[in-house]
């Protein structure tokens, strides 16, 4: 007792356990270099792995400028290994040796014991280790070297050698025949070392990108070293109940284990499922389900367990169709399954039934044959689809089995508008896979309910006809209406008069035409803003006026237009050139992190979006992509901040210039004309920093970020 009064609790940590990082974590340790110098700092020239061996080879620049660094040395060492004449095959290709190899070792074999921790908020959060790799300098550039010298020594050799030397006798050679390898031989040789290292040498290298430590896909992937469900949904490893406690602490006798009866290995009583963590009570039930209201799920569960763990447990295994809840696919078709049926694989059987139940977010009716012609798949794949969440009607189709459910919608708006965000990629992704025609497949709210109608193909083109012809009209009105203010202005300089509608039906029209622009998804947009230069038209970027009758989020007139622009700014302050495809992932990171009811919650198109970043200083690239590119139009919309208020602008800008003629570079290249546009000869680590701002190394080649296609 007294020396626990002596030595008093201070604060109590709670720690999670972190799994979305445990098979894939590694530690690297690199050799001892001064605390003033981070790894972060050393430009990363390239990375290869071979994943079954767990070997890593980094290639890594040396500060050849420092102080410290022997230029002889370097000259002398660059010469020993690529000779006098150099081409894009030597290793050196400066005449210096001027970057360096690290090649891994695994320092234990036994990770087990070993985690990474991360404390956050009071919390502190663990993720297991995958492996511990020492990185070690290789010396492979020495082996190169003697090979030089050897064949030097050689070709002297045979110059001052006669060339008139008589020819070698005829030998006479023996032919013989291998006998068949039996199965002992063929076991020691597989088990050789011989044989290992040639098939490690086999195994291909699979060449990696480095991000940086401030990098945003670094930040993205550091997220999943903290618990996603703090709650204990994730945690049942650390977090025991009493009765669990107890368990494990006595375990019963293998003599009562026996006197248990047995129930069938497909049965589970409500009573042993209870006795199970909450996230596998949640998978169990909505498996066996299919299909299922949040309410009864939480009067299965019981009374005493928190609401926000199962909401938190249930988007692990399900996903939110009509406010009701469906287990989703790969719980159904796990891996390396496939179809009792056909032989189809889980991937094909998971991508079918996503589209299914993609179908039933939009209506409450399918039609099974359309299914069918777009899947691919045969009838009884389909039909099981169908009867998981939905029932025939003779002559209608399938109906979605649940009413929907209009309570949990009102109650968890924030919930379904990540679910929401989920089915946006997941549309995006099955518009790809089946060339879906996005004008052929109407959206409609989730909840929402409606027959099912298919439309021929007159009456789609009589509808975009008629919808052509309706903002052609609007377009006159709005012309005539500038031209009308412009007239005046000219008349009375610095009056300026207040637009309103004309008539009832025009203003209807008017609010018509803002609710066809769809919030922001991964479809292909924004044609107009192409044609323009630099996605504005000339002189507008600058004003408060706006733009086809909307307001530009540049005059910050509105609290979403201020919040979207604070969040744009900040991004390309961090980083300098992204793609549209990258800052709309930012985006969606961006709205996961703030409260529900927040105003970007309100929809956010991709013409915002696009309007908000050259209206905040940026400038769209115009990279020009090889023909045979497999990047999305998104991708191939790239933004560069233009002017940051450091040293470094002018630099960017003529790199920025580079690429707007060239799809990738050579650094050699960029160097000559970053020295030839700005006067003076730049130190390489001026060079260094320009290029870790805007590009990326692969292959030899200099990308702009995100524009890189491995």
């Amino acid at each position: 007792m007294a020396n626990e009064e002596d030595d008093p609790v201070v604060q109590e940590i709670d720690v999670y356990l972190a799994k979305s990082l445990a098979e894939k974590l590694y530690l690297f340790q690199y050799p001892v270099r001064p605390a003033s110098m981070t790894y972060d700092d050393i430009p990363h020239l390239s990375a290869k792995i071979k994943p079954k061996q767990q070997k890593v080879e980094l290639e890594m620049a040396i500060d050849t400028l420092n102080p410290n660094y022997c230029r002889s040395k370097g000259e002398q060492i660059a010469l020993n290994v690529d000779g006098a004449c150099t081409d894009e095959s030597s290793t050196y290709s400066s005449k210096l040796m001027d970057k360096q190899t690290f090649c891994s070792s695994q320092s234990t074999s036994n990770t087990a014991r070993y985690a990474a921790a991360l404390y956050r908020q009071g919390e502190l959060h663990l993720t297991p280790l995958h492996g511990i790799l020492q990185l070690r300098p290789s010396f492979s550039y020495l082996d190169k070297a003697d090979a030089k010298h050897r064949e030097r020594e050689a070709a002297n050799e045979a110059g001052d050698s006669s060339q008139d030397e008589a020819e070698e006798d005829v030998k006479q050679i023996t032919v013989r025949f291998s006998r068949p390898e039996s199965e002992q031989a063929r076991q020691r040789r597989v088990q050789s070392y011989e044989f290992l290292q040639k098939k490690h040498a086999e195994e291909p290298w699979v060449h990696l990108h480095y991000y940086g430590l401030r990098d945003s896909r670094s930040e993205h992937e550091r997220q999943y070293l903290l618990c996603q469900g703090s709650s204990g949904v994730e945690n049942t490893e650390l977090v025991k109940s009493p009765s669990e406690y107890l368990m494990m602490l006595m375990p019963p006798s293998p003599e009562e284990e026996k006197d248990k009866p047995v129930a069938p290995s497909n049965v589970l009583s409500m009573a042993q499922l209870r006795t199970l963590p909450l996230a596998d009570q949640i998978k169990i039930l909505m498996k066996n389900v299919k299909v299922m209201p949040f309410a009864n799920l939480m009067s299965l569960l019981g009374p005493s367990i928190d609401s926000v763990a199962v909401l938190r447990g249930i988007q692990k295994v399900a996903m939110l169709v009509q406010g009701n809840w469906v287990v989703k696919s790969d719980i159904l078709y796990p891996k390396d399954s496939s179809s009792p049926h056909s032989g189809v694989p889980a991937e094909v059987l998971c991508r079918g039934r996503d589209f299914v139940m993609w179908k039933f977010t939009q209506s409450r009716w399918v039609v099974r044959k359309e299914v069918a012609a777009v899947t691919k798949l045969c009838t009884e794949d389909v039909k099981d689809f169908l009867e998981h969440m939905a029932v025939v009607r003779v002559n209608k189709g399938w109906e979605f089995i649940l009413p929907s459910d209009g309570d949990f919608i009102k109650k968890h708006p924030d919930v379904v508008q990540r679910q929401h965000m989920l089915w946006t990629g997941i549309q995006a992704k099955l518009e790809k896979v089946y060339n879906l025609v996005k004008e052929g497949l109407p959206k409609k709210p989730d909840g929402q309910s409606g027959s099912a109608a298919l439309l021929s193909g007159d009456q789609r083109v009589q509808a975009a006809k008629s919808k052509a012809q309706q903002n052609h009209a609007l377009l006159e009105r709005e012309l005539q209406r500038r031209k009308e203010q412009m007239r005046v202005s000219a008349v009375l300089p610095g009056v300026r008069i207040k637009e309103e509608p004309m008539s009832e039906g025009e203003d209807e029209e008017d609010q018509d035409a803002e609710e066809d622009e769809e919030p922001m998804d991964t479809s292909l947009g924004g044609g107009l803003h192409n044609r323009l230069a630099n996605g504005l038209p000339s002189g507008r970027a600058a004003g408060g006026d706006s733009f086809n009758g909307h307001p530009l989020p540049g005059c910050a007139s509105t609290p979403v237009a201020r919040e979207l622009r604070a969040f744009v700014e900040a991004t390309f302050q961090r980083q300098f050139v992204l793609t549209l495809s990258e800052l709309k992932r930012l985006f969606n990171l961006h709205l996961a992190s703030l409260p529900p009811g927040h105003t970007l919650f309100s929809g956010i198109s991709d013409r915002m979006l696009q309007d908000t970043v050259l209206a905040a200083g940026c400038k769209q690239i115009l990279v020009p992509f090889p023909p045979q590119t497999a990047a999305s139009p998104d991708e191939q919309k790239v933004f560069a901040l233009w002017e940051s208020g450091d040293m470094s602008d002018q630099h960017r800008q003529v790199l920025l210039e580079i690429f707007s003629k060239n799809y990738r570079v050579r650094r050699n290249m960029i160097q000559s004309r970053l020295t030839q546009e700005c006067g003076e000869d730049l130190s390489k680590q001026e060079v260094d920093k320009v290029l870790k701002d805007c590009c990326v190394s692969y292959g030899g080649m200099w990308y702009l970020k995100g524009t890189v296609q491995s």
